[in-house]
């Protein structure tokens, strides 16, 4: 599995367009078309030559709201690693081989309907941190029903639970930090990047929650993955409040600029942002 990825993930490099304006196999209407959804979206379009990427870099590093949107995916992750041991999870039903296999697939399927369906209704409502509270809320029941009953019908319900909140949530955190910080291109890459590199760290030690003598109930790996759970969704309300902050404070900028026209709007991290803009939350 692990060579197949890497194998992909190269030939994706070449083949996956960067941005529209790029793209060789779009033609010249398309490329308009998709820049202007992308202006459309945050007011702002994209200019890939102001900056370089060691800018782009400073740029991340030095927006306080990185560090939180690190935190978030760290902990997202850490609640999912539950996933590596699945099959011995729901093997502790009781059940044989072949029907343990079975009976995850339900599970599954049912974690991409759910996931579909948030990720939609997270798009069409422009909200991301009550979706993540409340998927993470429904992960953290799982969690604890899992660990704290020895029902086969209570611990299997709890078992669809933990991976459709879990799962679900951190398909709209990605988004949210794509969201969070826009432009210039550069800095969003680099926000992206060291999010995605420093999150997926909890695999390291995560994987240690669950050994095999804490069958059947895994007890310190489900009480843990309960509180981390709360924490993700606690942490996601905090950056909807500090996103509201952070708007009201583009509003006042832009007040300021329509008084003063020499004056600039921008955001607490110093990099300038279009009149209008507002962050998601």
């Amino acid at each position: 599995e692990g060579t197949i990825t890497i194998a992909v993930a190269i030939t994706a490099a070449f083949v996956l367009p960067d941005y529209p304006n790029t793209t060789r196999w779009l033609s010249e209407e398309e490329r308009a078309y998709a820049s202007w959804r992308l202006l459309a979206d945050i007011n702002e379009s994209d200019d890939q030559n102001t900056r370089s990427v060691w800018d782009g870099l400073k740029l991340a590093l030095k927006d306080y709201r990185l560090y939180l949107f690190v935190l978030l995916q760290h902990l997202s992750l850490l609640s999912q690693t539950f996933q590596y041991f699945f099959p011995s999870i729901v093997s502790t039903l009781g059940y044989g081989k072949i029907e343990t296999l079975w009976l995850t697939a339900p599970v599954w399927f049912a974690t991409f309907l759910i996931s579909v369906c948030v990720t939609w209704t997270s798009s069409k409502t422009g909200d991301r941190s009550l979706h993540i509270f409340f998927l993470m809320l429904l992960a953290a029941v799982g969690n604890a029903v899992a660990t704290g009953t020895t029902k086969v019908g209570a611990r299997f319900f709890a078992m669809f639970l933990m991976p459709m909140g879990a799962v679900s949530a951190y398909q709209i955190i990605l988004s949210w930090v794509a969201n969070s910080f826009p432009r210039p291109m550069v800095k969003r890459s680099a926000a992206v990047a060291i999010a995605n590199m420093f999150g997926n760290t909890a695999s390291i030690y995560g994987s240690y929650m669950y050994p095999a003598s804490a069958a059947p109930q895994y007890i310190p790996g489900g009480s843990a993955n309960s509180v981390i759970c709360l924490l993700v969704g606690l942490l996601a309300l905090f950056l909807r409040y500090v996103h509201k902050w952070e708007n009201k404070k583009l509003e006042k900028a832009e007040a300021e600029e329509a008084e003063n026209p020499e004056t600039a709007a921008v955001a607490a991290s110093g990099d300038r942002r279009a009149a209008g803009f507002r962050y998601i939350y």
